[in-house]
């Protein structure tokens, strides 16, 4: 059963895939139709598939199957599903059929959906592995789905860069969980999730790094956290499945799934919860000042994955995986919600959406509805599961616990903000047509969901031990505070609409300029000077030992060989004529030998003489 969970949406979405790219085989007219049948079966394919998806889902979460094997030798592993994973299963396949309903209202095709599906399917395997190898591929293969979505228009080169943009910032933070693997061998001799937190010292506290490190990266934490704002620039649906259940919550995920590993360091779980609590609160001022609904939907993400891993520092595995969930349904809606806005008004920015609420009414209310649950408002899902977090953050330490709570203000006054903006009365803003079913019914379900989900029983749904930070459920009083100070905020925005737009807030922190500046521009500088050094002295070494060979070929055949032929020409010819001379007295005549015989002689007494 878990095979077909993880594997239904992976086949289908590759089968998809393989049929959307026939016409670009130029086989014959038989594929091109066959492309083009693809396309409009996509949608129906897509919904049916998650519908199945989504029925397997359950199954899993009532039975709990566990599915052993090795991939490596000696190195046991595989998918299993207990409380937390069933949980994430179901709200994968929840949100995977809501958004596939609506893209199917925008007909999107076969490469979209093949996309989506396969997107999902890598999310249910990271969900479900018990080690890391699985966890990794379904890590992987997520990443560069999410490359693919991002530049889904491909053709536009600004959407390919802001994916090529994502897809290598969070490459970069992937290679923590790869070290971590490797740690995890070294420590333990394990790749098994379960075993990561036995592992002796140095190793615990290395493969804890690692995974730190990833998961800030997928779930775009300081300093990685601008990637997620050119992520903005693929369609509404993919950021809807993105930042709600697949990717982005990945991250958080791994933090909560790994809580013991995290504890048994000592110092990971504080780490983690700090930075949980200053993201939520540095982001939570980043998404009020944007004036683009997707990108302070973006930073709100940013912000709500704060609190998650502040709930997986803080130990609450009840808490965080709870706000998740509550999280997904309203962040799903209100990307899908801003999607068909876009679609009908042609605009995301806030100054051309006021009034949109009011032309296009079910969008609206269903906005509504989402906005004032990731505001905090009573009694609404994230009113709840947020409580959990900042209680046991406040079991930590009180300073957690205020930075929590200024930041839990800060999203209820960036929510209001874009709330009042898109209920704002315009008078260029007329009537607007009504939504198909195909809009209307995954808006509405996941409306539902937002205000319902934190009545939900979290501690008995997860098999939480009563001991569990936040397993006890939310405290009243707290409740009551955190619900007060949302109405109080909420009321503020509304009524004193202008807020200070800092450049700091409004350019993400500056975070995407500073890694060019610190990381992008020092390894291009370093890569060039390695260029330069290979061509100059590695490559030109060689090419120079060839012109010097060249040359001195050169200036054999054209000087020195010249002249050691004219010498050895000129011994030849000497050589001939001294042979020549001496050829000269063999006349073969006796008077002359008897002659030569005389004058030698007469010169041989005459030297005798001469010497005495």
């Amino acid at each position: 059963m878990i095979f077909a969970l993880c594997g239904t949406p992976l086949l289908a979405g590759t089968l998809l895939l393989l049929a959307a790219h026939l016409p670009a085989s130029r086989l014959s007219a038989g594929h091109l139709l066959a492309g083009h049948r693809a396309d409009r079966v996509a949608p129906v394919a897509g919904v049916a598939t998650a519908l199945l998806v989504l029925g397997l889902a359950v199954t899993v979460a009532v039975t709990r199957p566990v599915a052993r094997f090795a991939l490596l030798p000696g190195r046991p592993g595989g998918l299993a599903v207990d409380a937390l994973s069933a949980v994430l299963a179901l709200t994968v396949a929840s949100v995977l059929l809501a958004v596939l309903l609506h893209a199917a209202g925008e007909r999107y095709g076969a490469r979209f959906t093949g996309l989506m599906l396969v997107f999902a399917g890598a999310m249910l395997v990271t969900v479900t592995a018990s080690d890391l190898v699985l966890l990794l591929m379904g890590w992987e293969v997520m990443g560069a789905m999410s490359y693919a979505l991002i530049g889904y228009r491909w053709r536009d080169a600004d959407r390919v860069r802001a994916a090529d943009l994502a897809f290598l910032t969070t490459r970069a933070a992937d290679v923590g969980l790869y070290v971590a693997a490797g740690f995890a061998l070294a420590g333990t001799r394990s790749l098994g999730l379960g075993d990561l937190a036995a592992a002796g010292s140095p190793w615990r506290d290395l493969v804890a790094a690692g995974v730190v490190l990833a998961a800030m990266g997928k779930s775009a934490q300081p300093p990685f956290s601008f990637w997620l704002s050119k992520a903005m620039a693929g369609p509404s649906q993919v950021s809807a499945l993105l930042h709600s259940a697949t990717m982005v919550a990945a991250g958080a995920y791994l933090l909560l799934r790994l809580n013991p590993l995290l504890d048994a360091t000592g110092w990971a779980d504080t780490f983690v919860a700090w930075a949980g609590a200053l993201t939520a609160l540095v982001l939570g001022g980043v998404a009020l000042v944007q004036d683009d609904l997707k990108q302070l939907l973006a930073a709100s993400t940013c912000a709500q994955l704060g609190f998650m891993m502040l709930g997986a520092g803080a130990g609450t595995v009840v808490g965080g995986a709870s706000l998740l969930v509550a999280h997904a349904a309203v962040k799903s809606l209100l990307f899908l919600c801003a999607g068909s806005w876009l679609t009908a008004l042609g605009t995301q920015r806030l100054a051309g959406l006021e009034g949109a609420a009011r032309r296009r009414r079910l969008t609206g209310l269903t906005f509504s509805a989402g906005a004032l649950a990731l505001a905090g408002l009573p009694p609404l899902s994230i009113w709840i599961t947020k409580d959990t977090v900042l209680v046991a953050a406040g079991e930590r330490s009180s300073a957690l616990f205020a930075v929590a709570l200024a930041a839990s203000a800060l999203s209820a006054a960036y929510a209001a903000r874009a709330l009042r903006i898109v209920w704002r009365p315009a008078s260029a803003v007329g009537r607007g047509t009504g939504a198909g079913a195909l809009e209307w019914l995954p808006l509405t379900a996941l409306a539902v969901a937002a205000c319902v989900l934190g009545a939900v029983p979290w501690r008995r749904v997860l098999d939480a031990p009563p001991a569990a930070p936040g397993a006890g459920g939310p405290d009243v009083r707290g409740l009551a505070v955190s619900g007060l100070l949302a109405i109080l905020v909420i009321v503020i925005a509304w009524t004193r609409p202008r807020v200070p737009q800092p450049g700091w807030a409004l350019g993400w922190l500056y975070l995407q300029r500073a890694a060019e500046a610190g990381v992008v521009r020092p390894v291009f500088g370093l890569a060039r000077a390695l260029a330069w050094f290979d061509d100059h002295v590695v490559d030109g070494a060689v090419r120079g030992a060839a012109r010097g060979g060249l040359r001195t070929a050169r200036l054999a055949a054209r000087g020195v060989e010249l002249r050691v032929d004219g010498l050895v020409g000129a011994v030849a010819h000497a050589t001939r004529a001294l042979a020549a001379l001496a050829r000269r007295p063999q006349t073969g005549q006796l008077h002359m030998y008897l002659a030569q015989a005389a004058v030698v002689l007469a010169v041989l007494v005459a030297v005798a003489v001469l010497a005495g």
